[in-house]
């Protein structure tokens, strides 16, 4: 076993109560901290308080101290062990230090994976959210974003959320108006992020095809051919994306074409979804500026 410490700080310029106060808004409706949503929100099962269960993704931890205005240190939940603590340090009365500390007993296997996975991932998403305090917090605002490492990059697309299989659903009434009787049809959904769009008319680069109807929170496309018909429904609804595919075969070029077709689709399609997914996801404003009020 070896122990782990891994510390972020750095000198914001704004009073340590403004900081303070940002930092008390960590996991609420209008949290300004949390990195979302490149990153995971950090959430909680209720208000920011001793023994609140959460965490960010599958990263779980409990809140086992908190000083309003001054500090949080979060315990990570069984069988992991360790903790990490985020505090603010008043240095004047226009000045504070924002310090992020990790400390973790790992064996090996745990040290390689926070080494060569981990690590670039936590060390960047600490720094966005130091980011963020700057940004809210500092009158003169962000002085310079913490620039991605390549790996961290790497990593990051590894771990994306993947799509998963759902029915067509209830809601996609533009899909389910599509065709009288289609011969195919499936549905991948995302959870979109806090700051991802709502607008189904920022997934229009989902798929090429032409836009053939819109309503308040689906957008339908599709493309018609004498050999099959073909329909890509995007339904924002419940804080999810869902791409439903339809599709209508007219013959048998049709049928014959599609059973090869299909094969690769369900492949297709959640990779399409989930590029545009972390696409917006990127282009996303950040919580500070989503969120905290102007100074």
């Amino acid at each position: 076993m070896r122990t782990v410490q891994n510390v972020h700080d750095r000198i914001v310029q704004a009073s340590p109560e403004v900081v303070g106060a940002l930092l008390d808004r960590l996991s609420s409706q209008d949290d300004p901290l949390s990195p979302s949503p490149v990153w995971p929100p950090i959430l909680f099962d209720g208000p920011l308080a001793v023994g609140a269960n959460g965490g960010h993704g599958f990263i779980r931890y409990s809140v086992s101290a908190y000083d309003p205005g001054s500090g949080i240190r979060f315990d990570f939940a069984p069988p992991s062990n360790g903790f990490h603590a985020l505090a603010v340090e008043p240095l004047d009365a226009d000045r504070c230090r924002v310090r992020h500390v990790l400390e973790q007993e790992q064996g090996l296997r745990s040290w390689l994976l926070w080494t060569l996975v981990i690590r670039p991932m936590h060390d960047t998403m600490v720094e966005e959210l130091i980011d963020n305090i700057e940004r809210a917090a500092s009158p003169s605002g962000l002085r310079r974003p913490y620039r991605w490492s390549r790996r961290a990059r790497l990593m990051r697309r590894m771990i994306w959320d993947r799509p998963t299989a759902t029915g067509v659903p209830r809601e996609a009434e533009l899909a389910h108006q599509a065709f009288a009787a289609p011969d195919f049809a499936d549905a991948w959904q995302l959870p979109l992020n806090p700051g991802m769009p709502h607008d189904p008319e920022a997934w229009r680069g989902v798929l090429p095809f032409a836009v053939r109807a819109t309503a308040s929170n689906e957008l339908l496309l599709g493309e018609d051919a004498s050999h099959l018909d073909f329909r890509a429904s995007v339904l924002i609804a419940d804080d999810k994306v869902t791409l439903t595919t339809v599709v209508k075969t007219h013959n048998r070029r049709g049928r014959l074409y599609f059973a090869v077709v299909r094969r690769l689709h369900p492949f297709m399609s959640r990779l399409m979804l989930r590029r545009a997914h972390r696409r917006l996801a990127f282009a996303a404003p950040p919580a500070s500026a989503r969120t905290a009020p102007a100074r």
